[in-house]
Order: structure tokens, then C-alpha cells, then sequence
């Protein structure tokens, strides 16, 4: 069987136990802002578990795209990758009983694949509660029982919360017991069972409504029902056979699938990461990273729709310039802060190098250093330009004007609750960052868009006033984040055609005088950087 067929018998299976079967959601979470990729199939099912109705009902099935990155240093083994895809069958509401969750993945494992199970694993709570106080979670007997009931013979390990317990995301919410089987030695399938809730003083209550989350890696699997030694020698990949090779396998199919869900490499959040990727598939690579892609596309073909906009090639060329300097600098003993700052070379990048050539770098200096440039830049910034421009280039000042017309129409979308927490502008863009915990909807973005455009085409004037700060404090004007301001402040304005103020930042200008100078508003991407933070940037066409 190929990756093809088992992810259709996997779907089919659980469909026909009546389990709606529900598209992969994008690799960017869609509201949880607390991470910066889709990690795991329950991801877009999160609400369900605490409450809120699900669209699709109590029982869904789905093959989901994932990246994870506390692991990369690992791969190139044998098991270890960025990108993968996650097999779940997911209940609410006691929707699958704790016994059927366990005969439905029995009988996969052993029916529909053929596969022999090596053993299983139940929690055990090792003789007390797992929080140390009261209301103690014990041995899970009852998925043990289950287990026996059904393979009388069947090998059953006890491991305690490290291995066999999940839960909560934070500091409270739901949790609770796993069991999980193995194949071959190697951990096929994780069943959770969410049938407690962890309050912040940890201790750990009954869920009345409880729920079944599990979640089985497509590429191990693969390996187990293909007879293979690692997964590199499965049909998702290409028998790379070197560290570098899979690494670089590894790296530019999970910058592929990124880039096509939206991410573009950039120096912050999961961009910042899709750039660490791709750079690191370079420097491992003696060649273009052209036919990788290629392979990959050709690998999924029919399963996904993979487009990486030619952001690959872009960032490859890019960066393989930076490498030749950055290389030879570094085989002559040049300090991590020199090569960062003056030819770009990231430092994981000499980290990794350092860690190859048993050498050590020292980033309590680096950190310092670092840390004085970032005064001493903050400073000069400071000195020439205010409120994030780079220029007073006639483009960067017409950019600057349609910032205060994009914070207004945000409040008035999104409520008065967002909040600018810093921006950027350039002659192309204009950068803002504001207070809000989720990923806007594209409704709301045509709508912030729409209103932007509308009071551009109103032909509205941008009014400067100096005025005491109080008074302008009374008048609703924003303030720069961060912002320090005498008792006379310079605020600018602009009115509805009815005279009612649309907006009023505190702000030393430039301005445009009338918004009719702009052109047409479009905002080229929203995203997550720091949790409850979101980043948009926009233009002028």
C-alpha cells in the first residue's frame, strides 16, 4: 500500500463508523495565536472539545499537514522530520466511547493494514495523584480491561504522565489519560482521552462531556506497512540516504507547503523560521534546490496543491551570496556579532557550524553586543525619523498618512480595543502591529480595505493641530506605543464629510493635505507575531 491508499483506507474506515470526514486545515492556525503552525490534527477541532458546537458534528476524521520544530536538530535520522502528516479520528460531546476509540484503532491496525501489534501502553498514576493534592487520578484500569478484553494475549506496559498522560495546552483546560501502540518497536497511534480538567491551583476535576482525540504519524506508519527501515525509504520521499540529503529533503518540502499556505520568508514569527529552513537546505546543498522541489511537488501530486511562487529560488539566491562571504569569514576565526551584523550570517547558522567543527561560541558576548547595537540603532532611529518611517520620500509619507486611515478603520472593524504596538514604513509598504487575539477573516479584511478606500475616494483633509495633551487625550487621539510627550502635542486629524472625526493620532507628521493624494489601498498579508499581537502590511497601488 502507498501513502495514497492509506490515507484514503483511513478516512473510508472511520467514515464508515459514521465520522465526517474534514479537509486538512491551513498550516497557520486560524485562531490560536498561542502557537505559530498547525501541530497537530485536533489544532482546528480545539473549540469542540471546550464547548462550542461543532459544524461537522460530534465524530470527524481527517489527515492533516503539520510542522513542528522543537525537533530539528534531529532530523536526518531516521524518524525525525519538520513536515508530516497526522491521521485523527476526533469525538465531543461522549460522542465514541472510550472502548470503541480502542477497537476502532485495533482493528485498523490489525484488520485493515495487517499490522501485528508489538504491545500497547495505559497510564498508570504510579500508586498517587499526578498533582501531588487532592482529587487523584489513578491507574486507567478501565482502558486496560478494554485491551485484554479484546486480545487476550496482548502485551500491556504502565507508564506515568510523562508518556501516557496529555495535556492541557497552558496552565488549565482539558486533559487527561493516553494509550498508545506499537509496531515494530515504535509508536504507531496515540489515543486521548479528555476526561479531566486541570484547574490552575493543579488540581484536576471530572469533565462531564468527554472527548476523543488521537492522532497516528502517516510517515511511521508508512515504514511499518511498507516493510521499510526509516522513512526516507518510504514512497513520500526519495531514498535520500546522507544526513544532508534528508535534511534537505526535509526542509524544502516543509518550505514548500508553507509558502503554499501562505507563509513568506521574512525576518520575524513563521517566516522567520521558513527563511532558518530554506537556509539551512542551502547550505547543506551543492546544487540548486530546484529538482528537490520538483521531487516534492511530483511526490504529492494529486493530494496537494503546491505552489512556492518562486519565493524559494528568491530566498536561495539571495542567501547563497550571503553564504560564500559569511563562510569565509568564519573559517577565519571572525566574531558571531561581525558576521551577523555586517555580512548577514544568521547565528544559528555559526552555531551549527561551530557544533560541527567541535568548536564553542560564546553568546553571553554575543548577546551583549547585540544588545548595545539595538540601543545605539534604536537611538539613531529615534533621532532621524519618527513614528517608523525610513524616509520623507513623497511615497513613504503618502504610506504614512494611509497607516492612520488603517488603525481607524481596525477599530472600527475589530473594536476600540486594538491598539498600534509599533510600525514600519517605506517607500513600497507601510507596516503595522496592533492588539488583537486572532487571525482576521477575510470578510474583515475587505471590510477594513473597503473603508480605507472609501474615505480616500471621500477626499477627506488631514488636519494638523498643536494642542495641550489632556485635550487631546479628551479627543480620543492615539498614542504612538511607546511614545513620550510634552505637555503641547501635535495631533492630526481627519473628519468624516458629516464633520465627525474618523481619526486622531498624536504625531509629528508628514502628512499628505488631502487623502485624495493616496491611490488605491490593498493589504498585501495578516499574521501572527507574539500572542495577541498580529502584523499587516499594506500598499498604495
Amino acid at each position: 500500500m502507498n501513502s495514497r491508499d492509506i490515507r484514503q483506507k483511513f478516512l473510508k474506515f472511520f467514515e464508515g463508523y459514521g465520522h465526517k470526514i474534514v479537509p486538512s486545515s491551513s498550516l497557520i492556525p486560524e485562531n490560536d495565536p498561542t502557537v505559530l503552525f498547525t501541530t497537530a490534527g485536533m489544532q482546528q477541532f480545539k473549540p469542540y472539545y471546550l464547548g462550542e458546537k461543532s459544524p461537522f458534528g460530534d465524530k470527524v476524521v481527517s489527515v492533516q499537514k503539520c510542522v513542528r520544530t522543537s525537533d530539528i536538530d534531529e532530523v536526518g535520522d531516521n524518524t525525525h522530520l519538520t513536515f508530516f502528516e497526522m491521521l485523527g479520528n476526533f469525538a465531543f460531546n461522549n460522542a465514541v466511547s472510550k472502548k470503541e476509540a480502542i477497537q476502532y484503532a485495533y482493528d485498523f491496525i490489525t484488520k485493515e493494514l495487517g499490522l501485528v501489534i508489538d504491545y500497547v501502553s495505559v497510564f498508570s498514576a504510579e500508586g498517587g495523584s499526578i498533582s501531588g493534592r487532592k482529587d487523584k487520578i489513578l491507574d486507567d484500569i478501565e482502558s486496560e480491561n478494554i485491551w485484554r478484553a479484546i486480545d487476550s494475549k496482548i502485551k500491556i506496559v504502565k507508564s506515568g504522565k510523562e508518556d501516557n498522560f496529555w495535556g492541557p495546552t497552558g496552565e488549565e483546560g482539558p486533559c487527561g489519560p493516553t494509550t498508545e501502540i506499537y509496531v515494530n518497536g515504535v509508536e504507531i497511534w496515540n489515543i486521548v482521552f479528555n476526561e479531566y480538567y486541570k484547574n490552575k491551583d493543579g488540581t484536576y476535576r471530572p469533565l462531564e462531556i468527554k472527548g476523543i482525540d488521537t492522532g497516528m504519524g502517516l510517515e511511521r506508519l508508512l515504514v511499518a506497512v511498507q516493510g521499510k527501515n526509516n522513512v526516507y525509504e518510504t514512497d513520500l520521499f526519495h531514498e535520500e540516504k546522507t544526513r544532508e540529503e534528508r535534511i534537505i529533503s526535509d526542509h524544502v518540502k516543509a518550505s514548500l507547503f508553507l509558502i503554499s499556505d501562505g507563509v513568506a520568508p521574512s525576518n520575524t514569527g513563521s517566516g522567520y523560521i521558513l527563511r532558518r529552513l530554506i537556509r539551512r537546505a542551502v547550505r547543506l546543498s551543492k546544487e540548486s534546490l530546484e529538482s528537490a522541489i520538483e521531487k516534492v511537488k511530483k511526490t504529492y501530486e494529486g493530494a496537494y496543491i503546491l505552489d512556492d511562487k518562486g519565493e524559494i529560488k528568491k530566498e536561495e539566491e539571495k542567501f547563497r551570496h550571503t553564504l560564500e562571504k559569511g563562510l569565509k569569514e568564519f573559517e577565519k576565526g571572525e566574531d558571531p556579532f561581525i558576521l551577523f551584523t555586517t555580512y548577514g550570517f544568521p547565528i544559528e547558522l555559526t552555531l551549527e557550524l561551530a557544533h560541527e567543527q567541535g568548536k564553542t561560541v560564546d553568546m553571553s558576548d554575543f548577546k551583549n553586543k547585540m544588545k548595545s547595537h539595538q540601543i545605539e540603532s534604536r537611538k539613531g532611529a529615534e533621532h532621524k525619523f519618527k513614528g517608523g518611517l525610513a524616509d520623507t520620500d513623497p511615497k513613504t509619507v503618502r504610506l504614512h498618512t494611509a497607516h492612520h486611515l488603517l488603525l481607524a478603520a481596525l477599530q472600527k472593524v475589530l473594536g476600540k480595543g486594538v491598539k498600534q504596538r509599533g510600525s514600519n514604513i517605506t517607500q513600497e509598504r507601510l507596516r503595522i502591529d496592533f492588539t488583537f487575539d486572532r487571525k482576521m477573516t477575510d470578510e474583515e479584511k475587505k471590510q477594513v480595505e473597503d473603508l480605507v478606500n472609501q474615505k480616500i475616494k471621500e477626499g477627506l483633509d488631514v488636519i494638523k493641530k498643536e494642542m495641550p495633551k489632556a485635550e487631546a487625550e479628551k479627543l480620543g487621539a492615539e498614542m504612538e506605543f511607546g511614545g513620550k510627550y510634552g505637555d503641547i502635542v501635535t495631533v492630526y486629524m481627519i473628519n468624516d464629510k458629516d464633520g465627525k472625526l474618523f481619526s486622531a493620532e498624536f504625531c509629528g507628521g508628514p502628512h499628505v493635505s488631502n487623502t485624495s493624494e493616496l491611490g488605491h489601498f490593498k493589504i498585501q498579508k495578516e499574521e501572527a507575531i507574539a500572542t495577541g499581537i498580529r502584523r499587516i502590511k499594506a500598499i498604495l497601488e
